[in-house]
């Protein structure tokens, strides 16, 4: 580890440590390496990274002024191999290419599948991108050159897991899981695989079992808790009490108390907009969520928060700032000129832009072309980021659109797509039952069964 000296070694591994932990004192131990040796070619990558790790575009531009002054400071001569590739991630992923860097990543990883850190800032791209072979693959790959014994290993496996269960090795990924938490309790990246392997089979009973026998380990602590009581939420919603997943929603999703970090906000705009879709009137939430997207003046960054921004201008019924947000981004893909190298370029272009149309149609009643805009996207959405679970919000809006359009064929098929693989999930059978209804009232009689 260049110009790291033993006091800084000793911090780094802790912050390390905090990474895969979801501490929310990583930051810090990330600061004490600097403060211990402020040349390190590892401290300063970490710190790079941490600016990007949460899609934040101020935090991005910060981390991206320090990086700059570290590179008048060291000669990238002066540092390993190893910590040139890190280099060369990190500098491709300010400068926009998230693609490229973990292309970067994976090369490191094969040479040095241990690097615990690249793998896991390898891992978050492939979720940023939405890459489920990769998410799956860049642990498997480096897996079997880990000690089972290194108090690291089933932090990776939680990983891993997660990887298994965007594949959809759903059984495989719920083993993995289980095994990496009972590993390291605490290790709440793992608790994420086992519920998102219950929720893409409907399991939300055993979902919430899991999160209750849990609370402790999950809950509080971490920068993973809201996003783990997102999950808690959409179980509690397959049980009908709506109640209950608006209190989940007030105590820890979206309150007076939430930092305003976009991958929150997106948590709270994706619950809201499933309600909004099921017709559950969430009161002044919409429009208080709606105020917390506007307060942060978000450029063009990430295209999967732009959409999530536009639910909640949706929701709120301020479709003038949704339809203003859309209108940026297309200027700035004007100016862009198709920027090679910028991801979300393409993201914006060929997701973010269509699926934000539609939300915008979709909120005023424009059903047929909200159905136009997503049909031909579906089997791309995962293009511009996330999980299955989150863009499952984009396939149920897609299926109520269809429904509310009149697209009764093209609703069945949907919903049979759904049901074939959740059968258990009590959302797919409620939809049924609607669009029962909606085809009988449209039948002739002698065809009514």
């Amino acid at each position: 580890m260049t110009y790291t000296d033993a006091d800084a070694v000793r911090h780094y591994e802790k912050a390390l440590d905090s990474l895969l932990f979801f501490r929310e004192e990583v930051a810090s131990g990330v600061a004490d390496v600097l403060d211990a040796s402020p040349r390190s070619a590892m401290g300063n990558v970490f710190r790079a990274y941490l600016g990007l790790l949460g899609t934040e575009e101020k935090d991005a531009a910060e981390a991206a002024k320090a990086f700059r002054a570290y590179q008048r400071d060291v000669h990238v001569a002066d540092v390993t191999a190893r910590e040139r590739m890190h280099v060369a991630a990190v500098s491709a992923w300010l400068a926009g290419d998230l693609h490229r860097a973990g292309d970067i990543l994976a090369e490191l990883t094969v040479a040095y599948p241990r690097d615990a850190l690249a793998l896991a800032v390898g891992h978050h791209i492939d979720f940023l991108t939405g890459n489920a072979m990769l998410l799956r693959d860049r642990i498997g790959g480096a897996l079997s050159a880990w000690d089972a014994d290194d108090p690291q290993y089933g932090l990776i496996q939680g990983r891993y897991a997660f990887g298994l269960e965007e594949a959809g090795h759903y059984d495989l990924a719920e083993r993995t899981g289980i095994e990496a938490v009972e590993r390291n309790a605490r290790d709440v990246w793992g608790i994420h695989a086992v519920v998102h392997a219950y929720e893409m089979q409907g399991r939300y009973e055993d979902g919430i079992r899991y999160f209750d026998a849990r609370t402790d380990d999950w809950a509080d602590g971490n920068s993973l808790k809201v996003h783990n009581w997102w999950h808690y939420a959409l179980y509690v919603m397959e049980t009908g009490r709506t109640d209950k997943v608006l209190a989940v929603y007030d105590a820890a999703v979206h309150n007076e108390g939430s930092a305003g970090l976009a991958m929150e906000l997106l948590d709270a705009a994706s619950l809201l907009w499933r309600l909004y879709l099921a017709g559950v009137d969430t009161g002044h939430r919409w429009s208080t969520l709606a105020d917390g997207w506007a307060r942060r003046h978000d450029g063009a960054y990430y295209a999967f928060n732009d959409v999530h921004a536009v639910m909640a201008y949706v929701g709120a019924d301020r479709i003038a700032e949704a339809e203003r947000l859309i209108r940026d981004r297309e200027a700035w893909l004007r100016d862009a000129g198709g920027s090679a190298g910028v991801s979300n370029v393409l993201m914006t272009s060929e997701i973010g832009l269509p699926v934000s149309r539609a939300l915008v149609a979709y909120g005023q009643g424009q059903h047929r072309d909200a159905v136009d805009l997503l049909l031909p996207l579906r089997y791309r959405f995962h293009s511009f980021g996330g999980s299955h679970a989150q863009r499952d919000a984009l396939q149920r809006t897609l299926f109520e659109a269809a429904l509310h359009a009149g697209h009764h064929d093209l609703a069945r098929s949907l919903l049979s797509e759904r049901i074939n693989l959740r059968p258990r999930c009590p959302h797919d059978r409620n939809a049924q039952n609607r669009l029962n209804e909606r085809t009988a009232a449209v039948l002739p009689a002698d065809r009514v069964r």
